[in-house]
């Protein structure tokens, strides 16, 4: 069978509720393998609700359908504050990334709950910017970065990652409207040991399972390089 953008492969999920330090509840899922210990957990971050981000947002979602079975990951995905999917409403409003930083603690703190590690943050676009800014806040591994904007995260930010000295990772498309590659490079040479890795022909927003497979392969490189290129068909 061929993996397609709807193809779900076996895991075991559930249905969560992070809770924040400041009394929101939001709504999430739990992908695991369906036995064993994962080998690393993504915990990913999605666009700007205010333009159609959420939990389901494509490569996320494909991640949690395919990289439990396919990689051994845990993939948990979450609706920030104010933020609605078919999985259910958050609590809360949107603060443009400010209070954000409870959403971020409280997947953190919820998968230690659960006794997940090798911990990484996966953002994307305005997912990037909580990880950018609140990453060194918390024991992770560190974090990659789909489509950074570097609209929100400062300078002030990006220097933190050199005392926090973990892997920051960002997939730049070549074609982005937000920030190109050659931008990236400038932009993130504050931090010396950070990775930028350009993808040609590629946009913003990965459309198309081309796209998706390249983002997927990449990211099980940096997290569990062990496992080699992602299969097609299953």
């Amino acid at each position: 069978m061929e993996i397609t953008s709807n193809t779900v492969l076996p895991a075991t999920r559930e249905d969560i509720e992070l809770h924040t330090a400041d009394g929101q509840v939001l709504v999430g899922e739990l992908a695991l393998p369906e036995s064993g210990t994962p080998t690393a957990t993504l915990i990913t971050l999605h666009p700007l609700p205010t333009h159609g981000g959420f939990m389901d947002s494509h490569v996320l979602r494909k991640a949690a359908n395919r990289l439990p079975k396919l990689a051994n990951l845990a993939v948990i995905r979450f609706n920030t504050r104010g933020t609605s999917s078919p999985r259910g409403a958050s609590t809360g409003s949107f603060d443009g990334g400010v209070l954000e930083q409870h959403d971020v603690a409280a997947a953190v703190e919820f998968a230690k709950s659960r006794g997940l590690t090798n911990l990484w943050l996966v953002g994307w676009s305005f997912g990037t910017e909580l990880a950018i800014k609140y990453g060194p806040d918390h024991d992770i591994s560190g974090a990659i970065l789909l489509s950074p904007p570097l609209h929100r995260a400062s300078k002030a930010d990006l220097l933190r990652w050199n005392q926090f000295a973990k892997p920051l990772i960002a997939f730049v498309p070549e074609l982005d409207e937000f920030l190109k590659p050659r931008e990236a490079a400038e932009r993130f040479a504050l931090v010396p040991h950070a990775k930028v890795l350009a993808f040609d022909g590629e946009k913003h927003l990965w459309v198309g399972e081309s796209a998706t497979r390249r983002v997927l392969n990449q990211i099980v490189q940096e997290v569990n390089p062990s496992v080699g290129t992602l299969p097609t068909s299953f």
